[in-house]
C-alpha cells in the first residue's frame, strides 16, 4: 500500500503547502501558547484517557464523557476502532480516505468497494443501500468526502445508519470536515448517538484549528462498552501533555471556528470561477477543499513554481490528473491562480 498523503512540506521545502485542509486562518494564538506553557510538563506523564479533554470535548459537542474517546490525531480513533471490532468485510466508497483502507488491512479485512461516478460527480447515492447485506461488518462513510469534497444527503444518512443497524454492520462516519459546511448540523448523526449502538463519530481538531503536527483527534460514541475496548487496544499515554492542553485551548475559540468557516465559503467561490475560467474541469466541492481534473503533469510544475496541491491518483478508483487544494486566504490563492494561470496558459 502506497501511504501517500497532504502536507508533506518536508520533501517538498520552501512551498506554499495548498495539499492539506486546515483552517484557512491557520493556528489559534491560543493553542500555540498553550503548547508553549507545556512545556513545564514535559517531565510528567499526560492525564491517561485524557479526562479533563474528554470532558472539555463532551460540553463542546453536547454529549456525555462516556461518549468520548480521544486519539493521536483521528487516524487512531480509526484504528483502535477496526482492532476493538476486527471486521471480517468491510464496504468502503471509493475514492475515500486513505486511511480506513490501511487500518482494516492491519486487522486483515476483506474490503469492497462501492465506486463513486465522476458523471455524478462522485456523489453518493442510494444504491449503496443495496450493498448492505449481511456479512458486511463494516461501513466508512467520509461526510464531506475526502477528496472530493461531495457532501452525503442527511437522509441518506440516516437511512444507511438504520440499514447498518439492521444487518449488523457497524457504521464509522466521519465528519472532520463538517465544521467547514453550511448548515452542519442537518447532515451530522450526532443526535442518533444514544440510540444506536453501531455508530461512531470521527471527529478532529487537525482541520478545525490547523493542528495537524500536534495529532489530536476524537470519536463519540454511545456504545460505552465499545469505548472500553478502544480504549484498550491504545497505550495508556496515546495522547500527549501538549496536545492535551492545545485541545483544551482551541475548544474555547468557537468565533475562530466561525470566522474561518466563512472566509472558506467565500474563498471556495473565488477559486472555483477563477479555476474554472483557466479550463480546468472544477466538481461542485462543499468542503474547504477543491476537487478537480487537470493535466498529468500539474503536481510537478507546481512544485517547481513553489506551490504544493495533493496529487490524488493514489486514490482508489482515481487515475493521474485528479487533484486537490485546500482553500487558504486570499493573498495564498491570488497566489496559486496566478501559478496555475502561468503553467496552463
Amino acid at each position: 500500500m502506497k501511504h501517500t498523503h497532504g502536507g508533506n512540506i518536508y520533501t517538498y521545502r520552501n512551498c506554499l503547502d495548498f495539499s492539506s485542509n486546515c483552517n484557512p486562518l491557520g493556528t489559534p494564538d491560543s493553542v500555540k501558547e498553550a503548547i508553549r506553557k507545556s512545556a513545564d510538563l514535559i517531565m510528567h506523564y499526560p492525564q491517561v484517557e485524557s479526562g479533563d479533554l474528554c470532558s472539555a470535548i463532551a460540553a463542546y459537542e453536547g454529549v456525555s464523557e462516556e461518549q468520548v474517546i480521544c486519539g493521536n490525531g483521528a487516524a487512531e480513533v480509526i484504528f483502535s476502532l477496526c482492532r476493538a471490532l476486527r471486521p471480517r468485510k468491510a464496504l468502503l466508497p471509493a475514492p475515500t480516505f486513505a486511511e480506513y483502507e490501511q487500518a482494516l488491512t492491519s486487522v486483515d479485512a476483506k474490503i469492497l468497494y462501492f465506486p463513486l461516478r465522476e458523471e455524478q460527480d462522485y456523489i453518493l447515492d442510494e444504491t449503496i443501500l443495496d450493498r448492505l447485506v449481511p456479512g458486511i461488518d463494516m461501513l466508512f462513510i467520509c461526510n464531506p468526502n475526502n477528496p472530493t469534497g461531495m457532501l452525503t444527503d442527511g437522509a441518506l444518512m440516516r437511512k444507511l445508519l438504520e440499514k447498518c443497524a439492521s444487518n449488523g454492520i457497524f457504521l464509522a462516519a466521519d465528519e472532520c470536515f463538517l465544521d467547514f459546511v453550511e448548515g452542519q448540523e442537518n447532515y451530522t448523526l450526532k443526535n442518533y448517538l444514544d440510540s444506536f449502538g453501531n455508530l461512531l463519530i470521527l471527529k478532529a481538531f487537525t482541520k478545525r484549528y490547523s493542528m495537524a503536527g500536534v495529532r489530536l483527534g476524537y470519536g463519540l460514541c454511545g456504545n460505552e462498552e465499545l469505548i472500553r475496548k478502544m480504549t484498550f487496544q491504545n497505550q495508556p499515554w496515546n495522547v500527549s501533555a501538549p496536545a492535551q492542553l492545545a485541545g483544551l485551548a482551541a475548544l474555547k475559540e468557537k468565533e475562530f471556528v466561525e470566522q474561518g468557516r466563512k472566509m472558506a465559503l467565500s474563498e471556495a467561490v473565488y477559486l472555483k470561477h477563477a479555476m474554472k475560467e483557466l479550463g480546468l474541469q472544477v466538481f461542485p466541492s462543499q468542503a474547504n477543499y477543491i476537487f478537480f481534473k487537470g493535466p498529468e503533469d500539474l503536481f510537478r510544475e507546481c512544485v517547481e513554481h513553489g506551490i504544493l496541491i495533493r496529487d490524488c491518483s493514489n486514490y482508489e478508483g482515481l487515475t493521474k490528473g485528479y487533484y486537490r487544494i485546500a482553500v487558504r486566504s486570499h493573498t495564498d490563492n491570488e497566489r496559486l491562480i496566478r501559478v496555475f494561470t502561468e503553467i496552463l496558459k
